[in-house]
């Protein structure tokens, strides 16, 4: 390997900057999103869980801060559906000045196509410390069988 004799110029700082500069771009994006957005809500994405077992098909998704009024679950043709949404109480103040309200209205939601088919009719709901449980059953069609060979 021969020792370079060039030394670094401007035109490595480009390169090095590049990363900042995209952050930069995306930060600046979003700033003028959330300033300028014409609805005073957000929709948002939340943890889940979805697992096999015993014939059922189990979900866990985590709804902090969520009554079960607050909740929506459909299921239609093997696709679930978890909607919730609230408008949390405003500090009602006369004097002074508020510098951040995220707390107005909160609204999150997933959709999943299940892995398997499942009988609708027959899906259990529980939500427990902010932690919404669906137990669903897999129909007979979708259960594992033996094939004898002849």
């Amino acid at each position: 390997m021969l020792p370079t004799l060039l030394k670094r110029t401007h035109l490595d700082k480009p390169l090095v900057t590049i990363p900042h500069d995209v952050g930069d771009f995306f930060e600046h994006m979003f700033e003028s999103w959330r300033d300028n957005a014409s609805a005073d809500y957000e929709t948002a994405a939340y943890p889940c869980d979805i697992r096999e077992e015993n014939g059922q098909i189990h979900v866990d998704a985590e709804l902090p801060g969520f009554k079960k009024e607050e909740v929506k679950v459909t299921l239609e043709h093997g696709v679930l559906s978890i909607n919730a949404e609230h408008e949390e109480e405003q500090d009602k103040q006369e004097d002074g000045e508020s510098y951040l309200q995220e707390r107005r209205y909160r609204r999150i939601q997933r959709t999943f196509t299940l892995p398997k088919p499942v009988d609708e009719s027959k899906v259990k709901a529980n939500l427990k410390d902010g932690v919404l449980h669906l137990t669903l059953n897999k129909t007979e069609a979708s259960k594992a069988r033996e094939i004898t060979v002849q």
